[in-house]
């Protein structure tokens, strides 16, 4: 009776786990899941910091998208090879930020709501990017270097 080896003992995958822990493991991939971390707490948090709590509806939205995206961005960097795809969703969460104050159910769309959403919204989405584009970058260049005759 033959066995197979499993994908896990594929050398590809270990390479390509490799090269996401060593995206990660940079200071630049470090500083965009924190700062991403930190810009998923402040959106769950930000009616009551920005003061427009008493519009429930979009209070709640952010709440969820907050918690959702600290969520997405704060496992990247424990396992980036298993959720480098969540990085594209924390992009989605950032643009739906942006337009959620004309999204929502009722009359939320004040000057303090669409500037905060704005804001924070553009930063989440450019760092849901920045994050996905690191391994990507990153597994370019090694997939060039591979496809290079050597001399």
């Amino acid at each position: 009776m033959t066995t197979h080896p499993t994908i896990e003992q594929h050398p590809d995958v270990a390479e390509m786990r490799a090269r996401f822990e060593r995206a990660t493991s940079t200071p630049r991939g470090q500083a965009i899941e924190a700062l991403a971390f930190l810009t998923g707490v402040y959106l769950a948090a930000s009616p009551w910091i920005a003061g427009f709590s008493g519009f429930t509806t979009l209070a709640v939205t952010n709440l969820i998208l907050g918690v959702a995206y600290a969520l997405c961005m704060g496992g990247l960097g424990s396992a980036y090879e298993r959720t480098h795809a969540m990085a594209w969703c924390a992009v989605a969460i950032g643009a739906f930020t942006i337009i959620a104050p004309w999204l929502v159910a009722g009359n939320v769309d004040t000057t303090r709501t669409i500037w905060n959403n704005i804001i924070v919204g553009v930063v989440a989405l450019l760092l849901g990017a920045a994050m996905a584009a690191t391994g990507e970058r990153r597994s370019g260049g090694s997939r060039a270097r591979r496809n290079r005759p050597t001399p």
